[in-house]
């Protein structure tokens, strides 16, 4: 497990807040840490999924699923939302096996589940989530970015950014500060909604696909 230091001297902001990031799964029990804010599971996803994920991005151009999923009827839940993921048994699977993960974590009876494909970056600045915790993991495409907690001047969020680009706007220093989650990484990302996290909460953003390309979303919220 790495984690990346993460100091301010803003007495309103947490002194310490850091990423986890681990290939073992265990990794995402974490987030119960308070100092921790993001929890990567770098998960390696099976070439038969890959192929499912390739042919649904070759094949389809538009699907905005949305559903509340039950860790025992994910599957059956995703068949009746979208006949297009019917002949994809291995991305099925792997999204029930993630609401179950992400419901016992936290002690959920079904999550909040988002399946989208993009063409353009969703929340292209960054910014926190004014949520207790949301899972985000991207099957195909370019995946999500952050900044490490010591690199973010917070007064640059939202309105304090004046309009501004990212690279303008002053929230960041060096492009260099900003990293980026890898095809199949499972992240949980800490918002502001978490109890003593309100200062604390994970900066990120939606990447911007490169033209032509595409990239599958995945995200689970709490909805009980």
């Amino acid at each position: 497990m790495t984690r990346a230091l993460a100091t301010n001297d803003n007495s309103m902001i947490p002194a310490n807040r850091y990423a986890a990031i681990s290939p073992e799964p265990n990794v995402l029990t974490d987030i119960y840490r308070e100092e921790i804010n993001l929890s990567v599971w770098q998960c390696t996803l099976t070439q038969t999924l890959n192929s499912e994920v390739t042919n649904l991005l070759s094949n389809t151009s538009e699907l905005q699923l949305s559903i509340a999923a039950t860790p025992e009827q994910t599957i059956g839940e995703l068949h009746a939302a979208s006949a297009l993921l019917v002949d994809k048994p291995a991305l099925t699977e792997h999204l029930a096996m993630l609401v179950d993960m992400f419901c016992t974590l936290f002690e959920l009876k079904r999550a909040g589940l988002r399946l989208t494909i993009l063409n353009k970056a969703m929340c292209p600045k960054f910014h926190v989530d004014h949520i207790p915790c949301r899972l985000v993991s991207t099957l195909g495409g370019v995946a999500s970015q952050w900044l490490p907690h010591d690199t973010v001047d917070r007064s640059k969020l939202g309105a304090g950014s004046k309009g501004k680009k990212d690279h303008e706007s002053g929230i960041y220093t060096s492009e260099s500060d900003i990293q980026q989650l890898n095809a199949g990484d499972v992240a949980l990302l800490k918002g502001s909604g978490w109890l003593g996290n309100e200062d604390g909460a994970l900066v990120h953003r939606s990447p911007a696909p490169v033209s032509g390309e595409t990239r599958l979303l995945l995200t689970l919220d709490f909805i009980d």
